[in-house]
């Protein structure tokens, strides 16, 4: 199963929020420096989807603000 995940680094307040169209928001603190944001939305998606961290993987998006992961 793909997910479809926008990510918002350097945001104030950390949370997940599906939208309408079923793509998932993660605003997370970290800068998006050497991986740091990307290894926090992976741990706040997990959390949201009740999942472990070895169960996503990240598929395409490592530079971009649009992320997809797949549910392994």
């Amino acid at each position: 199963m793909r997910i479809t995940v926008v990510a918002h680094p350097g945001a104030k307040r950390p949370r997940v929020e599906g939208d309408l169209l079923g793509t998932i928001h993660v605003y997370v603190k970290e800068p998006p420096l050497e991986g740091k944001a990307n290894h926090a939305i992976l741990e706040a998606l997990a959390k949201y989807l009740n999942t472990k961290k070895s169960n996503l993987v990240l598929t395409s998006g490592e530079t971009s603000k649009i992320k997809t992961f797949e549910i392994i």
